[in-house]
């Protein structure tokens, strides 16, 4: 999966709607991090967790196959 980018809009498993604000680097371990806008508040997530599966263990009911899917591009 691609590197999300600034505008793009994503679907949660969950169903809400996120819209990437930019990629941002830790300042100790340089692990990649998706900052993202959701009900008007800025969130931050690991890129690995963001681009990852749906646990279907702990969400056996979920349609979605990733966390995240595209819905819309910049």
């Amino acid at each position: 999966m691609n590197k999300p980018i600034a505008g793009q809009k994503y679907r949660h498993f969950k169903g809400m709607i996120v819209t990437i604000l930019t990629i941002a680097k830790d300042s100790e371990s340089l692990e990649e991090l998706v900052v993202y806008e959701h009900d008007g508040e800025a969130w931050v997530r690991p890129l690995r967790m963001f681009l990852s599966e749906v646990d279907k263990e702990k969400y056996p009911d979920v349609l979605q196959k990733m966390r995240f899917e595209l819905i819309e591009e910049a």
